[in-house]
């Protein structure tokens, strides 16, 4: 059975970006009632987005209270807001793996937590934008699996703690052409024949059908071949592992990584 979106009130992070805008937009025009999070607000989102710094506690605590009197109490959460970047394992972490982790995992933390009480309030829903990344670690990415992987976690606890009252789903997209992207890109690193781009629309079909769902799953990959990837991670890890460091060796013998600093080593 499918709930209608007519009315349901909904708050989704990162709400400028690929996926969220577009989500927004879809559900918006389905009758929910949107608000939004993200850093820069475009202003031409087609549905309220509010300015929020999810790094920061003060700033979470303002935009969370704001979007609850503007919806008038939460249905659904929709954790979407993440950044990735090159971050190879072997070196030291730095800047960018801290600024994943705060992004990605703690400033997730920080949005569900304001959110919690109006949550219980409404018997509502929680949907964690994951990845693929989460469960099948490609290279070079470090930070991102990492903090994708803590943020299933951190769904997983939180699931424990509210699941009498709140449904906590974790969704795991591939990867969709988006800016995310672009700075692993830049860096020589891009994961261009290792990674298979979906598109956007299952993606957000995926989400849509979570947040309708009377029983929502616990785990949603968003494609065929995306759930036998996550069946073959949980289940058979050294399968994958194999096929990720034979296609990682032919990119390398390729010349894919030529020239980029970061991926000296594993050259």
């Amino acid at each position: 059975m499918r709930r209608s979106p007519v009315g349901m009130r909904v708050l989704i992070t990162g709400a400028s970006g690929t996926i969220g805008s577009a989500l927004g937009r879809r559900l918006a025009a389905e009758g929910a009632h949107v608000v939004g999070l993200d850093l820069t607000p475009r202003g031409d989102e087609g549905f309220t987005v509010l300015s929020c710094d999810i790094t920061d506690d003060d700033s979470v605590t303002a935009a969370v209270t704001r979007a609850l009197e503007v919806l008038g109490g939460l249905d659904a959460l929709v954790n979407n807001a993440g950044v990735g970047g090159p971050a190879p394992a072997e070196l030291s972490p730095g800047t960018e793996v801290r600024r994943q982790l705060e992004i990605n995992l703690l400033g997730t933390w920080r949005v569900s937590a304001a959110c919690v009480d109006a949550l219980v309030a409404a018997r509502g829903r929680i949907i964690m934008v994951a990845s693929r990344m989460a469960v099948m670690q490609l290279p070079l990415a470090a930070a991102y699996g990492a903090s994708k992987r803590a943020m299933t976690a951190y769904a997983d606890a939180l699931r424990q703690e509210l699941g009498t009252h709140v449904t906590v789903t974790s969704v795991y997209p591939s990867a969709v052409r988006s800016p995310i992207h672009d700075s692993t890109a830049a860096a020589g690193l891009s994961l261009e024949g290792m990674s298979t781009y979906e598109p956007l629309d299952g993606v957000l079909a995926a989400i849509e059908t979570t947040l309708l769902a009377a029983r929502p799953r616990r785990d949603v990959p968003t494609t065929r071949r995306g759930a036998v990837e996550f069946f073959l991670a949980r289940h058979l890890p050294a399968v994958t592992d194999r096929i990720v460091q034979r296609t990682l060796a032919g990119r390398v013998r390729s010349g894919a990584f030529t020239g980029a600093d970061l991926a000296a080593r594993v050259v």
